[in-house]
């Protein structure tokens, strides 16, 4: 993220070692100064003139981290830990290879974490749940994420929506100077208009609350008489000189204006601000009586921390508290969200758990624990500044997933839940562990559980789609039942399956038909189904002797369709015995199109078609 400047404020990211020399002066005064871009290239130029160094390497690397790419910065961390580096290097190596996908190895950067820092938590969750990625992917997806056509070629980020009002920081304005760090105009804020179709048009600057300096991101009270917004000290005329740097650098602090008429006015620090440490990414309560932001300020357990201050109803704030180490870690959280329930806070994390770079997560403040959100939300990218508008039902995400800061769309994915009572048809007995799968409109198996004692399953599944629940079990047939589609909370599914004796005769196991895809030998899944209850006629009459015959349709020469119909009887006598069943219990013959079940000579319809291609089981014995 090009913009973690406003994340961390202005305070170094690399450690200054006794490595550096007259060499390095001048790329290590660019690096101080924050203009890594610049840095990179002098690094770059020593390397090519022979003056490599292991603290050229980690300067390098760390440059490329700070510009979040990733490619480089992996490259360079390569090179740098050859020899014993700072945990955090460690640390910051493996963040940038699980940003490339590179799992396995940013694993063995987190032993080396892991060891020379093991009272960290970071380190410790690493320990007890290193192989943690896959239960990532496998979470519930929970909103659909799509660009917005409110980002441009520039850095955007920390979009909020008021009412009609969409509100973010963005550094388009080519009339600005640009800013070192990124090689791009500084940030202003930015108000668009949401249209009532979601699109987002007339996107112009707030001048009333804009500097030549970084502003934004902004939050609103639920009047929208009062902003809150992160600007720098040098708003305030403060700042401090580094004589090293040869530059002025100042804090990232918070202001408060109103609204008069149609222009923000009144504009003053917040008083906890510090010309010490920064404060930045405001998120303001619903009630209007807590203000989230996130902070360097001392006692901070990372980098940077969440922290909340109280706003009295005088309008004077109380002490800011630290959120504690349910939602901090050692390293940096930031872009706090609150949402209007008061008590679920989003927020952005690279010290947990995560796919790479910064994630986001959520956390009931009254309960429980942090939970990534999961893909599509998070990427190995950069993902942060999650907000939501509940009354309009969407809300907005930044990523640098594309290579650039950008604004992406987040609609809530409409859930049902769907409870299925499984029961035997005859008597509408209660049937435990049954298998029950439920599938999409494509035939897609979504999940599949087994019934509890009151043959009850439940699952959650989409609005508006129509799903089949699948359910078996030994001794009955399986069937298929609709899921309706809904825009309800819940539907139930009653799944009453048929005891599978009767459909047993004297010389036949009568099935629905295996049918066969036109010109194909496979089992189908609607095949599957049926086989497995042939299963269970012979598991449960271990004597049983089966010999299937295959079919199919008259379309292809004689020796052909003899040809099909023996690789589909092979087929499904190797289905069934793949199920348990001794091979000399089931046999089978292709019988071509010999003997169709329906003779309609050259003028048959494709029904007729599919019922001549299928498969007959004989008991034998």
């Amino acid at each position: 993220m090009k913009n973690l400047y406003i994340a961390i404020s202005f305070v170094a990211i690399s450690f200054t070692i006794s490595a550096q020399n007259k060499d390095t002066k001048s790329a290590d005064k660019l690096f101080d100064r924050y203009e890594y871009i610049d840095a990179a290239k002098a690094y770059l130029k020593l390397i090519e003139n022979g003056k490599s160094s292991d603290y050229v390497y980690k300067q390098l690397a760390d440059s490329y981290y700070n510009m979040f790419n990733s490619k480089e910065a992996v490259k360079w961390y390569a090179k740098a830990t050859e020899t014993s580096q700072d945990t955090e290097t460690y640390y910051r190596y493996a963040q940038m290879l699980k940003a490339n996908g590179k799992y396995e190895e940013a694993n063995k950067q987190m032993q080396k974490f892991a060891t020379a820092a093991p009272n960290d938590n970071r380190a410790k969750a690493f320990k007890e749940n290193p192989n943690y990625i896959p239960r990532l992917f496998d979470k519930e997806k929970q909103y659909n994420v799509k660009s917005s056509d409110i980002s441009s070629d520039k850095s955007e980020f920390g979009a909020v929506l008021y009412n009609n009002a969409l509100y973010f920081a963005s550094a388009r304005n080519g009339a600005r100077k640009n800013y070192g760090w990124t090689d791009e105009p500084f940030l202003d804020i930015y108000k668009a208009d949401y249209n009532s179709d979601g699109t987002i048009s007339n996107a112009l600057t707030v001048t009333e609350l804009n500097s030549k300096w970084h502003d934004g991101p902004v939050t609103l009270s639920s009047d929208g008489k009062t902003i809150y917004f992160a600007s720098e000290s040098f708003k305030e005329k403060v700042s401090e000189k580094d004589k090293k740097a040869n530059a002025k650098f100042g804090q990232v602090y918070l202001f408060k204006a109103t609204r008069e008429s149609d222009k923000w006015d009144d504009i003053k620090a917040l008083p906890f601000n510090d010309k010490t440490f920064s404060n930045s990414n405001p998120s303001l309560s619903r009630d209007g009586k807590t203000l989230y932001f996130s902070s360097n300020r001392p006692s901070s357990i990372g980098g940077t921390d969440i922290w909340k201050v109280s706003i009295n109803a005088d309008g004077t704030y109380g002490e800011p508290q630290n959120l504690g180490v349910k939602v901090n870690t050692e390293g940096n959280e930031s872009f706090p969200f609150i949402a209007d329930d008061n008590k679920t806070l989003f927020f952005a994390s690279s010290g947990r758990q995560g796919f790479g770079g910064l994630d986001i997560y959520q956390i009931d403040l009254t309960k429980g624990e942090a939970s990534n959100l999961g893909k599509p939300i998070n990427s190995e990218k950069d993902d942060f500044a999650f907000t939501f508008n509940g009354s309009k039902k969407v809300g907005f995400l930044s990523s640098n997933r594309n290579g650039n800061d950008d604004i992406f769309a987040v609609n809530p994915i409409c859930g049902v839940d769907v409870s299925i009572v499984v029961t035997n048809a005859k008597t509408s007995e209660i049937l435990a562990n049954a298998s029950v799968a439920i599938l999409d409109d494509k035939k897609n198996v979504i999940a599949k559980e087994m019934s509890n004692e009151k043959g009850e399953v439940k699952y959650m599944v989409e609005c508006d789609r129509a799903y089949v629940v699948q359910a078996s079990k030994d001794g009955f047939e399986s069937n298929t039942f609709a899921v309706t589609k809904s825009k309800g909370t819940t539907t139930k599914v009653d799944a009453a399956l048929q005891p599978i004796d009767v459909i047993v005769t004297e010389t036949e196991v009568i099935l629905k038909p295996i049918y066969f895809e036109f010109d194909k030998s496979n089992i189908t899944q609607e095949g599957a189904f049926e086989l497995d209850k042939l299963v269970q006629v012979m598991k449960n009459n271990d004597r049983m002797v089966i010999f299937t015959k295959s079919h199919t349709d008259n379309r292809g020469s004689d020796q052909y369709n003899l040809s099909l119909s023996d690789r589909r009887a092979k087929s499904t006598v190797q289905y069934i015995i793949s199920k348990g069943i001794e091979a000399s219990r089931i046999s089978g013959k292709g019988m071509g199109e010999l003997e169709p079940k329906v003779d309609c000579g050259e003028a048959c319809t494709d029904e007729q078609y599919a019922q001549n291609r299928r498969s007959e089981f004989l008991i034998v014995k």
